[in-house]
């Protein structure tokens, strides 16, 4: 049979069409009114994607420059920190904050957990300066409890800001940043946006604003007051990604159609579908008899998945690749070669789905020998899924088969 390459990874992600045919057409130069014209426009679309109040700041760079320009501009050398981490992305957090010369306090849980509120309240002082988390951990699975963490440092009468890496939280995870008080929070194109990797966005509160007027670290490229100045004139402080902010455009007018014409109420279905993939995923692999890596707090981002005992994730993620060009990600750090992430991020829906499930299937029959194997059983809990979530269960279970008269 042909093989068709479908990307099932938290990033990047698959490509909005939409979104390719307007990188092909931004043949415009940057300093021009037809070039504000459309910068203006998206980051005032991304005020509204985000769910903030607060001004939306675009870098032509990957999350982790936003994140590296959250460090530099928000913290001075000897300031005294707090890192929640619980996988990869979390020991960015970390190893960003000592290279520019801060204290680091480390809440750390094993990879697949999240933390608890207790374990924070005890290692947050009152000279803790930022709290930097991610909104979902993408190299586990994981969701963190963003609202808990921001109510908890309210509670406390802490003065600290709440940094959140939404990167693969953005687009498939409920957050409220006005609401919860977040003061930074950061995301990328290629995971919900559905475009190429290369900008990176983020919106800072007005007291991470006040926070950036005192800050000591060196910054250049990633001066965020220059951005803001220069975003509030329709340009960037240098030369910016024209295309990707074209397809940008195009992606937040895809998102805004699903909607209705409503970019919010987009955001929520996007949000929503990937929510649903998610559970319909987790369902197919319990069903499968593979275990979930992170049972307890896992996120719509991307499903974690435990490789069966004596078998290494790798050759789960070759097989699917070699047998259906299904690209899935096996573990990274210490989980490689023991679990595999299959994403639900942006342009994935029911179809894409079960198509992976299925693949998964044929798998898991050649390769994994899992007892009271059987074909159609993950398939079947995730259409039970799938059809209680969009309100069919029920009518799926008391309809009456229609009579045939001779």
């Amino acid at each position: 049979m042909i093989r068709k390459t479908r990307l099932f990874t938290p990033g990047p992600t698959p490509l909005l069409p939409a979104a390719q045919f307007a990188m092909a057409a931004a043949d415009i130069h940057h300093r021009t009114p037809e070039f504000r014209a459309l910068y203006e426009r998206v980051l005032s679309q991304l005020k509204i994607f985000v769910g903030t109040k607060n001004d939306v700041l675009l870098l032509a760079s990957s999350g982790t420059g936003a994140m590296e320009a959250s460090v530099s501009n928000l913290t001075s050398p000897g300031d005294r920190v707090l890192v929640l981490s619980a996988g990869k992305f979390g020991e960015r957090w970390e190893s960003l904050a000592k290279a520019f010369g801060c204290q680091v306090d480390l809440v750390s849980v094993p990879y697949g957990e999240t933390f608890s509120l207790d374990a924070i309240k005890q290692a947050v002082r009152p000279e803790t300066r930022a709290v930097f988390v991610q909104a979902t951990e993408s190299s586990t699975g994981v969701r963190h409890d963003i609202q808990a963490i921001a109510a908890l440092l309210k509670s406390t009468g802490s003065d600290a800001l709440l940094i959140v890496d939404a990167i693969t939280g953005l687009g498939t995870t409920h957050l409220d940043v006005d609401g919860w008080g977040v003061d930074v929070i950061i995301g990328g194109s290629q995971k919900a946006v559905m475009i190429p990797p290369g900008l990176a966005y983020l919106s800072l509160s007005d007291r991470a604003w006040k926070a950036a007027e005192t800050s000591k670290n060196p910054r250049y490229y990633f001066d965020l007051r220059k951005e803001r100045k220069n975003a509030q004139k329709g340009e960037s402080s240098y030369t910016p990604a024209v295309a990707l902010i074209a397809a940008l455009g195009a992606a937040l007018d895809y998102i805004a159609a699903q909607g209705g014409g409503d970019l919010a109420a987009g955001r929520d279905a996007l949000i929503d579908n990937a929510e649903t993939c998610a559970a319909m995923t987790r369902a197919a692999v319990k069903a499968l008899g593979l275990p979930l890596f992170a049972p307890t707090a896992p996120s719509a981002a991307a499903t974690a998945i435990l490789s069966p005992a004596g078998v290494d994730s790798g050759v789960i993620v070759k097989e699917l690749k070699r047998r259906f060009a299904a690209i899935v990600t096996n573990g990274q750090g210490e989980m490689k070669g023991k679990i595999f992430r299959i994403a639900h991020i942006g342009l994935f829906d029911y179809m894409d789905t079960i198509a992976i499930i299925a693949a998964l299937e044929q798998v898991a029959a050649a390769s994994l020998n899992l007892p009271d194997f059987a074909f159609g059983k993950s398939l079947a809990a995730a259409q039970q899924v799938y059809a209680e979530r969009t309100g069919q269960a029920t009518a799926a279970k008391t309809s009456e088969p229609e009579m045939v008269h001779a």
